[in-house]
């Protein structure tokens, strides 16, 4: 028997084998702290699960709309209107499983083979993967510290060819925290507007912000109509088991991206629905108070990996991910990810998990308690004493 050849292609997400490890690892009695999963350590709002509890009380368990229900697109476009600063017609909403499927649809309905697609680096590593496997080109975009892990516009510039079709963005980012400027991405406007690219623009961590503001590329004037939206309930509202996404799209997308809908999962669960209208229009408090909790945790542990001799990093703007430097140490990012956790019991993850450019690099999320967090530092610290090489 044998695999399609596409197969060959496809990629992984690093952070769940990291984690299986971990938990592996944790099973013979050590004790781990886990930094290596993005997913919020709170659990989804109680006015949320309620509003699904009473939906599966109310019967609501059969076939929604392949698009979602009419109420959980307006309160999306309602949403989007206020926070992104654009007009969103519910017909151009389309709810799915998880943000993956808007990346699947995006790339499936918009690259053909030997498509060039212009992805982070550092970035989300499925961006590369799905495009590998519908045939295209990921073309990284580097992406460095130096710069405040933003994209260099000059650099930018040079790696569109006539072969690129689309640019995929990411702020706040996953796995720097890095978050675009108004300035970048009316520069990365102009450039996709004179190259007629379509933007996949990543807002899911949109709300997660610490400095600054979060600026949808959408609604920069001529992008409407050639960027796509990817958003969800997965990290603003701790909802990452429910499986909950959303796109945006451009009107002459949207029915591409239904047929592509009904062709792969039918639709969202219905009562999981009515609980993200609840999300939506309900009480923002515990957001809220979520983004305050993840802000002291960063500052504790930006301030904790700069006082250990051998690591630099910077403050992330946005999300819930620090990407220390690590080279002082004398190890690459995937030797000290390793032993870490053999000698240490942190979970991490290597730089180059998200691309190549990251070889001094290590992703840690701060989606953990204080006392966790202080917890991995002294280990890290005591770790990094050990086998630094001295300067």
């Amino acid at each position: 028997m044998r695999l399609a050849s596409r197969m060959d292609r496809i990629g992984t997400e690093t952070a769940f084998e990291a984690a299986a490890r971990a938990r592996a690892l944790e099973a013979t009695g050590v004790d781990v702290v886990h930094l290596e999963i993005g997913e919020p350590d709170f659990d989804t709002p109680a006015n949320i699960r309620a509003a699904a509890k009473r939906a599966l009380d109310e019967g609501k368990t059969h076939y929604a709309p392949f698009a979602g229900i009419p109420e959980l697109r307006a309160a999306i476009a309602a949403d989007a209107s206020v926070r992104k600063g654009l007009a969103v017609s519910p017909d151009q909403v389309f709810v799915t499983v998880g943000g993956k499927g808007v990346m699947l649809y995006a790339i499936e309905a918009l690259v053909e083979p030997g498509d060039e697609v212009l992805v982070p680096d550092p970035g989300y590593p499925i961006y590369e993967s799905l495009v590998r496997f519908m045939g295209g080109v990921p073309v990284p975009v580097p992406l460095r510290q130096a710069n405040g892990f933003r994209l260099d516009l000059a650099e930018l510039r040079t790696l569109i060819t006539p072969r690129t079709r689309m640019l995929v963005l990411n702020s706040p980012a996953n796995p720097s925290g890095g978050v675009l400027t108004r300035s970048d991405l009316e520069q990365i406007a102009a450039l996709a507007i004179a190259h007629d690219l379509v933007v996949l623009a990543d807002e899911i961590y949109g709300r997660i912000l610490y400095e600054g503001e979060h600026v949808s590329i959408a609604a920069l004037p001529g992008m409407a109509e050639r960027t796509v939206i990817l958003d969800g309930f997965s990290k603003t509202y701790a909802m990452t088991g429910w499986r909950l996404g959303y796109a945006i799209v451009p009107e002459w997308l949207a029915f591409a991206f239904g047929r592509l809908l009904i062709n792969s999962v039918s639709c969202v669960a219905t009562f999981e629905q009515w609980g993200a209208v609840e999300a939506l229009t309900g009480p923002q408090d515990a957001v809220d108070a979520m983004v305050a909790e993840f802000r002291a945790r960063r500052d504790l542990i930006v301030d904790g990996l700069n006082a250990i001799p051998g690591i630099r990093c910077l403050r992330p703007a946005g999300a819930f991910y620090v990407f220390p430097e690590i080279s002082g140490t004398g190890l690459s990012g995937a030797d000290f990810a390793n032993r870490l956790l053999a000698e240490a019991g942190v979970s991490a993850l290597a730089g180059t998990a998200f691309g190549g450019v990251s070889v001094d690099h290590i992703r840690l999320s701060y989606a953990n308690s204080q006392a966790n967090i202080r917890k991995a530092l002294e280990r890290i610290a005591t770790f990094v004493g050990r086998v630094a090489v001295p300067a």
